[in-house]
């Protein structure tokens, strides 16, 4: 049975390509609960934090330097949650874990974007995992804000 990384193997498996890098692909979420909330992928099979190269490590904390400057320029958010869960692969026998990281920018504040209004009821607290869709033509606008920042 061959067995599929949700991200790089599946075109738009996990929204929005933002940007990318030697090592990483940085996407903007289908689900925009809280706004700018994208994933950040390794590009190649790797399944434990452990294993990362020195090189991709250096280059993913630079990935967290920029994506923080340019959604705080962006949306202001107070302030931003990294995860890298990977529950969902063991899901599916056999699992496939894969090397990704959630980053939620979190915000203390009422935000608006393009006429809709973003709240963050769970401020303080963990995230819950709800799904909020937008528009087509708002997540566009999205992208275009996100990467006129970057």
């Amino acid at each position: 049975m061959e067995v599929k990384c949700e991200y790089c193997q599946i075109p738009g498996a996990y929204g929005n390509l933002i940007y990318e890098t030697e090592h990483w692909m940085i996407f903007l979420a289908p689900s925009q609960r809280f706004l700018g909330t994208g994933v950040v992928v390794l590009k190649r099979q790797c399944n434990k934090l452990s294993d990362l190269e020195s090189d991709e490590w250096e280059e993913f904390r630079e990935i967290v330097e920029k994506l923080e400057i340019t959604l705080t320029k962006t949306f202001n958010p107070t302030l931003f949650n990294w995860s890298c869960f990977m529950n969902k692969a063991y899901r599916e026998n056999p699992p496939n874990p894969e090397i990704h990281w959630h980053f939620i920018p979190r915000y203390a504040h009422k935000v608006e974007f393009e006429g809709i209004t973003f709240e963050d009821p769970d401020f303080g607290y963990i995230p819950q995992p709800i799904e909020r869709k937008v528009p087509e033509d708002i997540m566009a606008k999205l992208m275009d804000a996100i990467k006129g920042n970057l």
